[in-house]
């Protein structure tokens, strides 16, 4: 197969097809933004306590019937207990007084036998309240939680699959109206339990989304706008759509009409379908020579540029089977990228892990939930700018190491922070994230340059899949934290900092072209690769090499 960059470089490397197809592409991932984390507000749980019902009681009593306790040194009204109603009733008919003539420490207690009265201050309904999802059931709120990260990870193993074999272009569209159609079902959850069922399929299409229209948009744009789209493009206008729920939320105060309405966002994508083409680079893996040229006419059409008579040659692609398919086998079968597959594993493992932890470790914040829900998604913004500049001029694996190791060491101090500096150590948790942050971005670009063009998909499915692991064991190392608080910064301290280390074996993709076959795939660095070593580009990717070139591939530590 021939080299896509070298045969399309008449392109150039931005012009009005370029730019269309970045801000098209990238007003998909505002879904996301929309569509992930609407649970922060539709499974809040508001301030409650018993409902007493109306049953003759005097106000002093009405009012001291719900025993209070202290929670993190202030006293507050017990949420899942009041002192027992007939018990209650008999004194207060008696005319006795509480606290004055009834010790109410002696007084026995029971359960919330009528139900919860909610405070409308800040949700007017929301699953919590129409459920009763607290006390002895507040467990199915984090669980509905999770049923989101599994349906991530689901989505993530199918979505490579059909993308791989059906289309980008059509999985991400196919992902659009299931996430649409899911979401609205959703709004009209019956139970908890069908809630969940469809929080599944909510997941599932959206991680399917995110990583379909990821891969489009790596291989459509040209390699100086890859790199744009890949960090800023793609993880800003998530931010964009992180940014306007609360502000959604907080206008739309009932969960069942929020719900809705987000799921009616995805009709502004049906015109975008005419506008998107599909992957050129995959429309070749497939045989589908003339349909590639085709898209590849009409951007020198619209970048206003003369296109070779001949763009992809006969000779270079004769070499390459016209309809192979590539599965997750076909990873396995190679101990190079069986290699390289581990190490990208465990690196988004530990990524999501720390990222979301450290979410997860400061949602309980005080103040008004939608905007420490705003102020959350701007911090993570200049991380992206930033992470776009460094990514321009800066190898990957050296940036990935750096962050990495930056994040993992100084959840590593938190532990030698004494409790009179408190405010240290949230600047450390702080600086700690937005190095996590910077390492998410990072390892996106960094993954899908590493794979080839037929198995950049599947290869992208599986380490979404690795941190869709790591999402959902975040919370419970969280939870170490109720045995020893400073446990969890240690355990994932300790997984970044190893992580960091395992990522200096994978190979360097700065300046390098795009692999587009297995055999142009690089070699990592010494853990997996044979005693012939090869590379795949040695002068820094300037397409000159036999294996850029398409030539056979005697490559033989490549092989299984």
């Amino acid at each position: 197969m021939g080299d896509y960059d070298e045969d399309t470089a008449f392109l150039g490397e931005t012009g009005p097809y370029f730019w269309t197809t970045f801000f098209l592409l990238n007003t998909v991932f505002v879904s996301t933004g929309f569509n992930g984390l609407y649970m922060v507000f539709v499974g809040a749980a508001p301030k409650h306590h018993c409902f007493i019902p109306d049953v003759n009681l005097t106000e002093e009593w009405r009012n001291a019937i719900i025993p209070f306790t202290i929670v993190d040194g202030e006293e507050v009204q017990n949420q899942c207990s009041r002192y027992r109603l007939d018990v209650v009733r008999n004194l207060s008919a008696e005319g006795y007084v509480p606290g004055k003539d009834v010790n109410l420490t002696n007084l026995e207690q029971e359960g919330c036998l009528d139900g919860w009265n909610y405070s409308k201050e800040i949700y007017q309904s929301n699953i919590v309240t129409e459920w009763d999802l607290v006390c002895d059931d507040q467990w199915k709120v984090p669980f509905a939680s999770s049923t989101l990260f599994v349906g991530y990870l689901v989505g993530s193993l199918i979505s490579g699959q059909f993308s791989d074999r059906f289309g980008r272009k059509k999985v991400v569209f196919i992902s659009l109206a299931s996430q649409c159609v899911s979401v609205l079902l959703q709004s009209f959850s019956q139970s908890w339990k069908m809630f969940c069922i469809m929080f599944l399929f909510v997941g599932a299409s959206q991680v399917s989304i995110y990583i379909s229209a990821f891969v489009l948009g790596t291989e459509l744009l040209s390699k100086t706008m890859r790199v744009v789209f890949t960090t800023l493009g793609a993880f800003l206008f998530y931010c964009i759509g992180y940014m306007t729920l609360p502000w959604i939320a907080y206008g739309i105060r009932e969960w069942r009409t929020l719900l809705a309405v987000l799921s009616t966002t995805a009709v502004v994508y049906i015109p975008l379908w005419w506008f998107i083409p599909e992957s050129p680079r995959w429309l070749i893996t497939q045989g589908r020579v003339e349909e590639a040229e085709a898209i590849v006419r009409d951007a020198a059409r619209k970048n206003k540029v003369e296109a070779p008579a001949v763009i992809f040659k006969a000779s270079e692609l004769q070499t390459m089977p016209s309809n192979r398919k590539y599965t997750m086998l076909d990873i396995l079968k190679s101990k190079n990228i069986r290699c390289i597959t581990l190490m990208c594993l465990l690196l988004w493992m530990a990524i999501n892990i720390g990222y979301f932890g450290l979410s997860l470790n400061t949602s309980n914040l005080s103040g008004n939930p939608f905007m420490n829900c705003f102020l959350s998604a701007t911090t993570e913004v200049p991380a992206y700018v930033v992470s776009t500049w460094l990514l321009s001029k800066c190898p990957r694996r050296a940036l990935l190491t750096s962050f990495l190791a930056l994040g993992g060491g100084l959840l590593l101090l938190i532990q030698f922070i004494p409790d009179t500096l408190q405010y240290v150590a949230l600047a450390l948790e702080m600086t700690g994230k937005f190095g996590f942050t910077m390492a998410f971005s990072i390892v996106y670009i960094y993954t899908a340059e590493i794979y080839p063009t037929v198995l950049r998909n599947v290869g992208m499915g599986m380490c979404s899949s690795a941190a869709r692991i790591g999402s959902i064991t975040a919370p419970y190392v969280i939870y170490l934290g109720t045995y020893n608080k400073v446990l969890p910064y240690i355990l994932m301290g300790s997984l970044t900092i190893a992580s960091s280390v395992v990522n200096f074996f994978l190979p360097e993709t700065f300046n390098r072209d795009l692999p587009e076959t297995v055999e142009q795939m690089q070699e990592c660095q010494g853990l997996c690769s044979g005693s012939k070593r090869k590379k795949y580009v040695e002068n820094g990717g300037s397409g000159n090499s036999p294996i850029q070139r398409g030539a056979k591939a005697d490559v033989q530590s490549l092989n299984p």
